[in-house]
């Protein structure tokens, strides 16, 4: 049986470019992988087909050949067995398969793309949190806040680099700077994280005294953090670069301060609204009368009770609440009276609230009204 043309079997056409080549291979290679086809008993052998293919195509040399003589140039000698099976093809075969093994495995792997595409970056600090607990007087206001953070700071002696006296560090004889090592196994090629520099492509021959090689040492540090005006409970402030110092001189992380606003004696708050619960003795909120509120800004605000006030009855005062965070505006204050019943009665306050009780019959009518709904209610029971 004779083989079928090589562009044919990648399904490009004979003026395609090596990108285009390689991407017809990754998806012909995707598309047959045996483990995908276990349905399919030919699949093997056309995945082979297209190993054979690419191997011969993606070598200047060999498709020069190819294109002039097809298969008679890698026949009886002239050129060497081009497919990856048998023969000296097999590293080239592994080489080739090495480029869609991430594509086909990435997800397994921790990450898509292609695993060896050169040595990690030097490793980035890591993120840090602070939790920041705020009074509500400061979250009305806004304030500047000093706060000491135990982080890894860049080490002194060697500037970060790890290395004794700041050297340079020098490229790992295992990966050659590449951060990764390759394993062929069979027809697959696993490439991973060197074991010698942990991927970062350099070692260190003298490391730092003071750091250990780390390029970095433990020292608590000072921040100055601007609290803004109307922060809640849950409120993230971020510090770029503020964070943990990165590996043998990385980028730093970032800082993280969370906010907590204390609960107060006074007020509750809201969103932007403070409410404020006064008491209110019987005889004010029955004839009525002004009294003076706290505000949270530390002034004073005058309140007129209308007579016959209830328990629970809410007044509102504008613009007397919590500013919105980054703008938007001031809350409103909420009064809520709470009639006061008096205790520790004399002997004459008694006989002054009998006389007035007898006099006060037409001065209760949610008693009234509530009493005469039970008093039906009962006399429908016995119905």
């Amino acid at each position: 049986m004779s083989k079928r043309d090589y562009y044919e079997v990648l399904g490009a056409d004979k003026g395609a470019s090596a990108d285009e080549l390689k991407k017809a291979y990754r998806k012909k290679a995707k598309e047959l992988h045996p483990d995908r086809n276990a349905d399919n008993p030919d699949a093997e052998a056309q995945f082979k087909e297209v190993n054979e293919a690419y191997d011969v195509l993606k070598d200047a040399e060999k498709k020069a050949a190819y294109d002039r003589f097809g298969h008679a140039a890698f026949e009886n000698g002239g050129g060497g067995r081009p497919g990856g099976f048998g023969g000296g093809g097999q590293g080239d075969f592994a080489s080739a398969f090495s480029d869609v093994f991430d594509d086909l495995f990435g997800d397994f792997m921790g990450g898509g793309g292609r695993a060896g595409g050169g040595r990690q970056r030097a490793a980035r600090g890591a993120d840090l949190r602070y939790n920041l607990r705020v009074t509500l007087e400061d979250a009305f206001s806004g304030m500047q806040k000093t706060i000491n953070v135990p982080t890894s700071v860049q080490c002194g002696e060697c500037n970060g680099s790890g290395a004794e006296g700041g050297a340079e560090p020098t490229t790992c004889p295992t990966c050659s700077g590449m951060g990764k090592v390759r394993a062929t196994q069979g027809f697959f090629t696993v490439e991973r994280t060197c074991p010698t520099c942990s991927g970062l492509g350099q070692i260190i021959k003298n490391p730092c005294g003071k750091c250990g090689g780390a390029g970095r040492v433990q020292k608590d540090r000072s921040l100055s953090v601007n609290i803004p005006a109307g922060v809640e409970t849950g409120t993230r402030i971020r510090l770029a670069g503020e964070g943990e110092a990165g590996m043998r001189g990385g980028p730093p992380g970032d800082l993280y301060i969370f906010i907590e606003v204390a609960a107060h004696k006074i007020f509750e708050r809201e969103g932007t609204e403070l409410h404020c619960r006064v008491p209110v003795a019987m005889s004010a909120a029955a004839l009525g009368g002004d009294i003076e509120v706290p505000t949270i800004d530390g002034g004073r605000s005058r309140v007129k009770i209308p007579a016959g006030s209830q328990s629970g009855r809410q007044m509102r005062l504008r613009g007397k609440g919590m500013p919105a965070l980054r703008g938007g505006g001031v809350g409103d204050m909420f009064i809520e009276l709470a009639v006061e019943t008096p205790v520790n009665l004399t002997s004459r306050q008694k006989e002054l609230l009998r006389e007035f009780e007898e006099l006060s019959e037409e001065n209760n009518p949610e008693s009234s009204s509530f009493f005469k709904s039970v008093k039906n209610f009962w006399d429908s029971m016995k119905g």
